[in-house]
């Protein structure tokens, strides 16, 4: 485990490493910084919550949140967050982390585009999704840090990435926008696919084949 709280540090573990080359070698540089500043948002968020939390867990996390957007990690069916769990699953397993830290960082994962339920759970699980948070749409923006959020921006810079993470996101479940549905994702698969709707949870339900009475 990393004992250094600098702004910018990382994990100095072989796990962190190892995770680090992985996201290296499969995401793009708009998803490398996104998933360090990621990390680094949420560490700080961690620490300024007086939480306690593993630093090599919640990095591992992090590096792999984003992973199944990408070719090597994407499956035919499954959402984006799912494969990036699941890859991070295998990952861990390989490295004999204990099963009960592996759920944890699948769930982080899993979870992190799911708002209004990490908050109750592990402190990396709901640290991914804070980071994520605020990464991405600026969520607690203005109770963050402003010079450790410099700092970390500085480091990874946000070179064109309002445009580019929709992009990217896109790009990870075009060719499966059927499991985006009743999740944020489903949003941006409207955006760019002509015509495409998410299904409606009403419609659903009054298209159950069961009949609209007691028998």
């Amino acid at each position: 485990m990393t004992t250094t709280h600098t702004t910018t540090a990382i994990p100095d573990t072989r796990l962190a490493k190892e995770a680090t080359e992985i996201l290296r070698e499969h995401a793009t540089d708009l998803i490398f910084n996104h998933s360090m500043r990621v990390y680094l948002f949420a560490a700080e968020q961690g620490r300024q919550a007086k939480l306690q939390f593993d630093p090599e867990l919640l990095y591992v996390s992090a590096a792999f949140h984003d992973l199944g957007l990408s070719e090597s990690f994407s499956s035919s069916d499954e959402r984006f967050e799912v494969d990036g769990a699941n890859a991070a699953r295998q990952f861990l397993a390989i490295h004999k982390i204990p099963e009960n830290q592996i759920q944890v960082a699948w769930r982080a994962i899993a979870l992190h585009t799911t708002p209004g339920v990490t908050q109750y759970m592990e402190p990396e699980v709901a640290l991914l999704f804070s980071g994520v948070g605020l990464d991405v749409l600026g969520d607690g923006f203005d109770v963050f840090p402003s010079d450790v959020r410099e700092e970390v921006v500085a480091a990874y810079p946000r070179i064109d990435f309002k445009a580019g993470i929709v992009k990217a996101f896109f790009g990870g479940f075009a060719h499966k926008p059927a499991s985006t549905w009743g999740t944020v994702k489903a949003d941006v698969c409207e955006r760019f696919i002509s015509g495409y709707k998410s299904p409606n949870f009403c419609d659903l339900i009054a298209n159950s084949p069961f009949a609209n009475s007691n028998a």
